[in-house]
Parts: C-alpha cells; sequence; structure tokens
C-alpha cells in the first residue's frame, strides 16, 4: 500500500510540475495559440484540396490517354 501511495503521490507531483513549466515556458497565449492552431489547419486542408484536384486532373489525363489508345 505504501508503494502505491508513493507512486500515486510521485505521479501527481509530476503532472502538476509538468503543467505548471508548460504553461511557464509557453511562447505565446491562449488566444495566440489557438488561432495558430486553426491557421494552420485552414493551410492543412487548402493544401489537400490542392494536392486533390491536381491528382483529380492528373488521373483525368492519363485515363483520356488511354482511352486514345484504347480507340
Amino acid at each position: 500500500m505504501n508503494k502505491l501511495f508513493s507512486f500515486t503521490a510521485g505521479l501527481i507531483c509530476g503532472a502538476v510540475v509538468g503543467a505548471v513549466t508548460a504553461l511557464l515556458t509557453t511562447p505565446a497565449s491562449g488566444a495566440e495559440m489557438t488561432a495558430e492552431a486553426k491557421r494552420r489547419w485552414e493551410e492543412a486542408i487548402a493544401e489537400g484540396k490542392r494536392a486533390q484536384a491536381e491528382t483529380v486532373s492528373r488521373l483525368e489525363q492519363e485515363y483520356n490517354q488511354l482511352r486514345t489508345k484504347a480507340e
């Protein structure tokens, strides 16, 4: 029982120290970090859509080439 209590106390203390350290060393406020995360998400979505459009275009060209050769 003593080992379990020591482990639990150490776990809680470590979590608290980690959380405080993260809060103190974070270079931006919560609002700034949220805005940055949203901006990155939107960039990732735009890049994904751009890649999708390029792939669709490339596949359509390949399809048309194969179709022309088959005729």
